[in-house]
């Protein structure tokens, strides 16, 4: 199943990917902070856990895709992004490349993924992000990049704080949760959402099969 939106192209990974995605997930790691990424604790991390991540059957109701900009000179790969299991709730996880960042396409793809999420019967999804003392952090009283694109995206902050595995730090810190609901009235707050970004050029997407 592929999802376009109109920027972005997200689909499954696929073993002649490897390469590209060793690559790409190196680089984000690199330059990787605690708050800098939202969920999906279990981004493949070497060579080996890639190749594995790609050959590993997948739940269809928990689907991982791969997000791509679409352009003259070829498709750029811009992150990854997906659905998964946390504490026996279902959660949204993404990362973004580094020469990426900042131009909306986290939003773009979190908007599309909800949609999937809605498509294929779930009533709410949660993702976190870790709170992190420190400059530019939500200590220090700026908001993280990760809040805001959930706030953008049609999440709201639970105002719970769970304790999980940072790979950043190498330790558990505390984890804000946000959900989305997705069903009845909410489903509407997640419209108005999206519109918001279509103002302001962050297009919605549609499911191709």
């Amino acid at each position: 199943m592929f999802v376009r939106t109109e920027r972005l192209f997200l689909r499954p990974g696929w073993p002649e990917d490897l390469d590209e995605l060793v690559t790409a997930i190196s680089e984000a790691i690199s330059r990787e902070t605690a708050d800098s990424r939202i969920g999906d604790a279990t981004l493949p991390r070497t060579a080996k856990a890639i190749r594995d991540y790609l050959m590993r059957a997948r739940d269809p109701r928990l689907p991982h895709f791969f997000v791509y900009l679409r352009a003259p000179d070829g498709a750029k790969l811009v992150g990854g992004i997906g659905l998964g299991r946390f504490d026996g709730e279902v959660e949204m996880g993404y990362w973004i490349a580094p020469p990426y960042r900042g131009q909306g396409y986290a939003r773009e793809a979190v908007r599309a993924l909800l949609d999937q999420a809605r498509a294929l019967g779930h009533r709410r999804v949660m993702a976190s992000y870790f709170e992190v003392d420190g400059p530019g952090s939500a200590g220090s009283g700026a908001i993280p990049a990760a809040r805001s694109v959930l706030e953008a995206t049609g999440f709201c902050d639970s105002g719970e704080v769970r304790e999980r595995f940072s790979p950043v730090q190498g330790s558990p810190m505390l984890a804000r949760i946000f959900v989305a609901e997705l069903g009845g009235n909410a489903s509407l707050r997640l419209v108005a959402s999206r519109r918001t970004g279509l103002a302001a050029g962050m297009p919605g997407a549609r499911l191709l099969n």
